[in-house]
């Protein structure tokens, strides 16, 4: 009975069942699409509205800026896409910090996730992270963008003396998110595999409570391949402006510091996907969450306390109050 067993779930995991689950994701992102193009239209137009009224305002600023740095378009992508991404990252993250460190302000620390861990954090641990997120950071993120300046160059300029209208910047971060799930998805569940994760991505795991901070603490392989490239890839597919790639990695900068910050504070996204991952390692790989639900990675999540707590929190009451955990036996 165990043989038959393992031999069913081979057949399950094997390449069928990967190329069915991957047919499954085509067809499910295909139809989003669809409905984006359906939609979009009326969608956008009350934001267009909106932005409208101020589109002047950003357009004469961007175009001061870019008269600024006339000849120098190097210098302009880079000051988008290095240093205010970089400012971006360290103003939440020095935050985080003095509460991980210091437990205060005390109402925030209520809102851990996992109660009993980082309270307060190791600092030879947190030392250690530093150093490498520091590397990762400036030796491996920074090259790797001054090589997508040159590769998006080929195709046009990126930093183009039009800002892109309110609907196409939209489309593209929409199209930028699927792409970025599709990598990150598989490469990180390649990382989990046991031939490259006790080489390369074990050092990751080796907070169980992660903390914002370490959302970038990872072996130089695992970081290029699996941190940077899912997102680099959709402004380079796409030629983007300056404006838009600049938007998106300060957009994903905060949301996977959120993802591993530890605290699930009101009215942000939920972490609670992802602080599940490092707990347990073999469910949550994927940024949306729509890829483990098709592969069904997410299914020793859902039966948790910690799927009832993945919602947004809009009051101030802390989930884990509101939602507590199951009372363990003999309590």
């Amino acid at each position: 009975m165990r043989g038959a067993a393992m031999t069913n779930r081979s057949i399950q995991e094997g390449p069928a069942g990967l190329w069915d689950s991957v047919k499954k994701a085509a067809f499910v992102i295909g139809s989003g699409i669809l409905l984006l193009a359906a939609f979009g239209n009326s969608l956008t137009w009350h934001l267009q509205r909106f932005w409208g009224a101020s589109g002047d305002f950003w357009q004469n600023l961007w175009t001061r800026l870019y008269l600024a740095y006339e000849g120098h378009d190097a210098s302009l992508f880079y000051l988008g896409t290095m240093l205010i991404p970089t400012v971006a990252f360290w103003v939440p993250n020095s935050l985080l910090l003095w509460a991980d460190t210091t437990g205060k302000p005390s109402f925030i620390t209520r809102y851990r996730i996992q109660v009993d861990k980082n309270n307060p954090v190791d600092p030879a641990k947190l030392r250690s992270a530093m150093k490498t997120v520091v590397f990762n950071l400036f030796f491996l993120s920074g090259p790797m963008v001054v090589g997508v300046y040159h590769l998006t160059s080929w195709r046009g300029n990126p930093c183009g003396p039009e800002l892109p209208t309110f609907h196409w910047a939209l489309t593209e971060l929409a199209i930028f998110s699927i792409i970025e799930e599709i990598m990150f998805y598989y490469s990180h569940r390649l990382f989990h595999h046991p031939s490259f994760y006790k080489h390369y991505h074990k050092q990751h795991h080796e907070w169980t409570a992660p903390i914002g901070l370490i959302c970038i603490y990872a072996h130089p392989l695992e970081h290029v391949i699996s941190n940077m490239l899912p997102v680099v890839m959709g402004p380079m597919v796409l030629g983007s402006h300056l404006a838009t790639t600049s938007l998106w990695y300060c957009l994903v900068l905060w949301s996977t510091t959120i993802s591993h910050c530890g605290y699930h504070l009101p009215f942000l996204p939920s972490p609670e996907f992802h602080d599940f991952h490092h707990l347990r390692f073999t469910n949550c790989f994927g940024v949306l969450g729509v890829l483990d639900r098709l592969h069904g990675t997410d299914s020793k999540f859902r039966q948790t306390k910690q799927y009832e707590r993945h919602v947004l929190l809009t009051g101030l009451t802390p989930l884990n109050e509101s939602i507590p955990d199951a009372p363990k036996k003999g309590q």
